[in-house]
């Protein structure tokens, strides 16, 4: 298996070829692109430190929207729910 040195990702909308593109950047080389870069904190206590599917697909709602804020054009291709969604009670 290949070690991967901490990083950070990021996720890029390219409107012409219509494709989302991730990347694993090492967290050094990006650390000054970040300087003064809003922060939007996600609290895993809020989740109980679950990242199970519902928290994933809500992550990644998360990170569409953000991306549709500045380039709207993705959000024709949208339409997932962005809010939680209910859950039968585990009794």
């Amino acid at each position: 298996m290949i070690k991967f040195p901490p990083c950070s990702v990021v996720v890029t909308y390219d409107q012409d070829r219509q494709q989302l593109i991730f990347q694993s950047v090492e967290k050094g080389r990006i650390a000054s692109a970040l300087k003064g870069a809003i922060e939007m904190p996600v609290l895993l206590d809020e989740f109980e430190f679950r990242l199970d599917d519902e928290f994933a697909r809500r992550f990644g709602a998360s990170v569409l929207t953000l991306i549709a804020l500045g380039q709207p054009d993705i959000k024709q291709y949208m339409t997932f729910t962005e809010a939680p969604i209910d859950r039968p009670s585990e009794e």
